[in-house]
């Protein structure tokens, strides 16, 4: 079929009514961009680019752009290359506390929104790259609901010194144990001078690289692209493939809630499980069912699969496998294929099809990824835990780390913020058998949900990471979580969750094994508190974020901005 035929089959919104307005004006300025009548005729597919020269996840991407323009239009369609925002967790969690990290997902939904809806274009190709990148276009072309395909851009080549591996998770980490006077400055900056080889995102199984699984297993990339070498000779092929695929997709009418389905999702969270993933995707999970228009309940797909949910993987820092070796065994594809008849076959793809269609005749290439019936664990790399401090959820990171104490009570040492958390623990106001409480931190106390990893990572350094537990409503990191961590905790602090509510010396009780997570105090002493309590302030936020406290959704919703009923 022509693509003159293909497109009175399939009329592009893009193609205005000749001699209209909206025709005319976008006309005149297209043409004195260089296109003709017949370009503007063609499908008009926006190519969704991250690019920024503040960090080094996105540096590589405007030449990824270029390769999957180039690919668009020998396909016969029109590219137009569209900016969003660009945050990194490294550079833009230094302003306001990090606020602007877990908001800045929903302002990439945003701009997208704004620019490709606004123009009416045709179709997306999204360049995902660091950890809010992914999740956000993947909410918005759950929203959108156009035609869409992900390119996945890759991860970062880690460093050495001498024989040592080191990378940025060494750096968080020395960053922590350096703020404790674990390790010295000159020890900090040699580890930080060495840990980042290429441009890419972080090469541990972090949010990162745990979302472009995530994308993979949902249906939303071509097979065998997560992860991936940054920029590598593998990548470039795998981004024009997909600029070449979304014109098909056009013409298909593929849409993404034709592909984002209940067993899309409950591919990507046996995924997740499979490659001890982070924990922030399970919110962002939740988010893009949202705006996909599901009902669907994320959290509660992933406390039901948790008692059937191998780990088939290890990559640092949950293991010893290198993010490279994944790649190399096949990655996510090895993953959906070894879950065998755990995974969800007639999910579909867009690459056309079915996931059992994709995977029929395919082996893994070496034995990276094990199978489901033999896996490196049968135990949850993820728990969700609930109980009278976290009535609706809260969750717990332990990858393979089932050989510690799974039981603690201890009690509570109270702070509002990590710097007053890490004061504390520099002047020995925690103590071995504590359970320190960190709150204030959630999606409206911060505004913006504020992390609480650095306070981990100094427990860690000061030398109690295996005997002080930490409770917290905060976001932790995609990268690890040093020992025993209940992170998330919602209802949130600041909305009069029981977290709130909890004084120094009260007794904490975290159960693993029970899957709770509960306070030594009585109801008639939490609404004895909730009463004296002053009413709650909203912040002084100014800008973006101010709004952002208006409209925010409890993570429950995955967190997803909706205007107050």
């Amino acid at each position: 079929m022509t693509d003159t035929a293909k497109s009175n089959a399939i009329k592009l919104r893009s193609n205005f009514d000749i001699g209209s307005s909206f025709w005319a004006v976008r006309r005149a300025q297209w043409r004195a961009m260089g296109m003709t009548d017949e370009d503007m005729e063609k499908p008009k597919i926006a190519v969704i680019n991250t690019s920024s020269d503040l960090a080094i996840c996105f540096n590589h991407l405007d030449a990824v752009a270029t390769v999957v323009k180039d690919a668009i239009r020998g396909a016969g369609g029109l590219p137009f290359e569209v900016r969003t925002a660009a945050p990194s967790d490294f550079i833009h969690s230094a302003g306001n506390a990090g606020k602007y990290i877990l908001p800045s997902r929903d302002l990439i939904t945003n701009d997208i929104e704004v620019q490709v809806e606004g123009a009416q274009l045709d179709a997306m190709v999204c360049l995902v790259s660091c950890d809010k990148t992914g999740p956000g276009q993947l909410m918005a072309a759950a929203r959108l609901n156009i035609p869409t395909i992900f390119v996945i851009c890759g991860y970062q080549a880690s460093g050495h010194i001498g024989d040592e591996h080191v990378d940025i998770e060494d750096v968080f980490l020395g960053a922590g144990h350096h703020a404790m006077k674990a390790i010295t400055l000159e020890r900090l900056r040699e580890i930080s001078e060495n840990a980042i080889g290429s441009s890419g995102v972080c090469s541990g199984m972090g949010t990162a690289n745990s979302m472009h699984t995530v994308c993979e297993a949902l249906g939303m990339t071509l097979p065998g692209h997560a992860p991936v070498r940054a920029y590598g000779p593998k990548m470039l092929i795998q981004a024009a493939d997909a600029g070449k695929r979304i014109v098909e997709m056009v013409w298909e009418n593929l849409c993404p809630r034709d592909i984002l389905t209940e067993a899309a999702f409950e591919n990507a969270v046996r995924s997740v499980f499979a490659v001890s993933g982070s924990i922030n995707t399970v919110k962002h999970l939740q988010a893009i069912a949202a705006e996909a228009g599901t009902d669907i309940d994320v959290y509660g797909m992933f406390e039901k699969l948790m008692d059937t949910a191998p780990v088939l993987v290890a990559v640092r820092p949950n293991g010893t496998t290198s993010i490279e070796d994944f790649e190399d065994g096949g990655g996510a594809r090895a993953i959906l294929k070894q879950l065998g008849d755990l995974a969800r076959l007639e999910a579909r793809s867009v690459a056309g099809g079915t996931l059992g269609d994709l995977l029929a005749n395919y082996t893994p290439p070496t034995d990276t990824v094990k199978s489901a019936k033999a896996p490196l664990s049968d135990k949850p790399a993820i728990v969700i835990v609930r109980g009278n401090l976290a009535p609706e959820t809260a969750i717990i990171k332990l990858g393979l780390r089932y050989d510690r104490v799974m039981k603690v009570s201890g009690p509570a040492i109270c702070f509002e913020t990590p710097i007053a958390a890490i004061e504390g623990l520099q002047h020995g106001k925690v103590k071995a058998g504590d359970v320190l409480v960190l709150r204030g931190l959630g999606v409206r106390g911060g505004p913006g949900m504020g992390m609480a990893s650095r306070v981990v990572f100094a427990i860690e350094g000061a030398g109690l990471g295996e005997d002080v537990a930490v409770v917290t409503d905060g976001q932790l990191s995609g990268l690890v979580n040093k020992g025993l961590v209940v992170g998330e905790i919602t209802p949130e602090a600041y909305d009069g969750g029981p977290l709130g509510l909890i004084a120094d010396g009260d007794i904490i009780t975290i159960d693993v094994d029970a899957r709770r997570v509960d306070v030594a105090l009585s109801e008639a002493e939490f609404a004895a508190r909730r009463a004296a309590l002053p009413p709650t302030k909203r912040s002084n936020q100014r800008g973006f974020l101010a709004t952002y406290e208006e409209v925010v959704q409890p993570l429950s919703r995955g967190a997803i901005l909706v205007r107050p009923e």
